[in-house]
């Protein structure tokens, strides 16, 4: 773990005030100088804080992404501003996770094949028997060979990419041969 938590904070520490972080029991972001009494953390920092679970490198991946792809208005807000439904969400609450999740859980992927982790689409519903659908499958695969493709892939998870696949002797990340559906069986 300490590899990609000192690589992100290498990257985006001092340029961005950003240090990513593990231990919190839930994941969550809090912009710097933000009270952290509502969300139960320590005072407040002056740098922004990016939590992940535990010390689980799925979770530090994916809260890396979201950081990647939130826009700057997006980073000011306490987890970047987005509503989350918590575990047993109902079909419709489903479908909108999913609709958000996309973008994310693809840049995860890639930031996956980077390290040489293995990735799983996760559908954060296991109170539920629904997993993640066919069509939050196929769109997150789409996603990522369309990143791979040359389609806007955001300058920080690529500048990120770029990081893992160096430190972890990664060849051709962004390769859309790592992409394919049969790859999340």
């Amino acid at each position: 773990m300490a590899p990609v938590t000192e690589l992100f904070d290498q990257l985006f520490g001092d340029r961005l005030n950003t240090r990513l972080l593990g231990g919190a029991s839930e994941p969550i972001y809090i912009p710097a100088g933000l009270s952290t009494a509502e969300a139960g953390l320590s005072p407040v920092e002056i740098y922004h804080r990016l939590y992940f679970r535990h010390d689980y490198l799925s979770s530090a991946l994916h809260e890396s992404a979201h950081w990647c792809i939130a826009g700057a208005q997006r980073r000011e807000q306490l987890d970047f501003g987005y509503w989350y439904s918590p575990d047993g969400r109902s079909v419709e609450q489903q479908q909108l996770f999913e609709q958000a999740e996309v973008r994310p859980q693809a840049l995860e992927w890639m930031f996956s094949v980077a390290c040489g982790q293995r990735f799983r689409v996760s559908a954060d519903n296991l109170a539920s028997d629904q997993g993640a659908s066919s069509d939050f499958i196929a769109a997150v695969v789409e996603q990522a060979q369309s990143w791979c493709a040359g389609d806007s892939l955001p300058s920080r998870g690529r500048l990120f990419i770029e990081a893992l696949a160096k430190q972890f002797d990664c060849a051709e990340p962004l390769s859309q041969d790592h992409y394919q559906l049969a790859a999340l069986d």
